[in-house]
């Protein structure tokens, strides 16, 4: 009996870390890839911010992969032990209306961040975005009583100095042909964007230390889901309010079906749908 539960344990913390790798695995794809994407489809004469943004995380679907797995791996695991079936969808109410309420927020951010690529070359949108870990420390300490270490506060000092450095700045990278008005708003608003998804990191942590239910995998994954599917729809909604698809489908038309898939799926990939990829394993 020993032996069968050593075994099990030893199947566990190896899914774990490869749960754990893929995850991170992906986080690196999407942070390096992801803005440079971006970035080159304004170089190229797009001005589709909406349509950006959607992107950010239009690859939640992909989700549904992981889910399923975990979702057919307990269901083995409970007729092994004739225990009755998991649920499919164990979220509660409360917990999906929280979610669906950050997704909200993290489409919001999504349009900031697009707006400030936009603008801004990816160099300094990057460094701006960085500023972020100092938001998130501030909201942390606000929300969830995160203590401040010397680590913190120096990575919290240096990224505030190096934005401020930028600011003084704001006519050594400007693009060719952008007034230093749109210069100025592509800064404010990636700053922005950095203090919002500051404010979401620990707002998730909230989320996960108020719920009354235990913390799994299929559960964080199920709540990633929501919150992605809601900043999907908020995104999709402004591009319906902005005429997007008036401009977009007749473009699509040129390309062919297997150029359409592959920028979609790259594109996809090399997101912030990867930001919210990463989860919490349950120890």
């Amino acid at each position: 009996m020993a032996e069968g539960r050593s075994e099990e344990d030893k199947d566990d913390r190896t899914m774990k870390r490869l749960l754990l790798t893929t995850n991170c695995l992906l986080l690196t794809i999407g942070t390096s890839g992801g803005p440079l994407v971006m970035r080159l489809y304004f170089l190229h004469g797009g001005h589709r911010v909406w349509l950006s943004s959607f992107l950010e995380t239009a690859g939640f679907p992909l989700m549904l992969l992981p889910l399923a797995v975990s979702y057919l791996r307990r269901r083995r695991t409970a007729s092994a032990a004739g225990t009755a079936k998991p649920k499919l969808i164990s979220m509660k109410p409360p917990l999906l209306a929280a979610s669906t309420f950050i997704g909200i927020l993290t489409g919001l951010d999504d349009y900031l961040y697009a707006y400030g690529v936009a603008r801004l070359p990816v160099s300094t949108s990057a460094l701006i975005i960085a500023t972020q870990l100092g938001f998130t420390a501030f909201f942390a300490f606000l929300l969830v009583r995160q203590k401040f270490t010397a680590y913190s506060i120096n990575a919290v000092v240096m990224l505030t100095v190096g934005a401020g450095v930028l600011a003084l700045h704001t006519s050594g990278d400007r693009p060719p042909g952008e007034s230093v008005k749109e210069y100025v708003m592509g800064f404010v608003m990636t700053v922005i964007a950095a203090a919002l998804y500051g404010f979401v990191l620990p707002l998730i942590e909230l989320v996960y230390q108020k719920i009354k239910q235990p913390l799994t995998y299929s559960l964080v994954m199920e709540i990633q889901f929501v919150m992605c599917f809601s900043a999907t729809l908020f995104c999709l909604l402004g591009m319906i309010i902005n005429n997007d698809f008036k401009v977009l489908l007749p473009s699509l038309q040129l390309l062919s079906p297997s150029h359409f898939f592959f920028f979609f799926i790259f594109y996809c990939f090399s997101s912030k749908i990867i930001y919210m990829f990463q989860t919490q394993i349950n120890k």
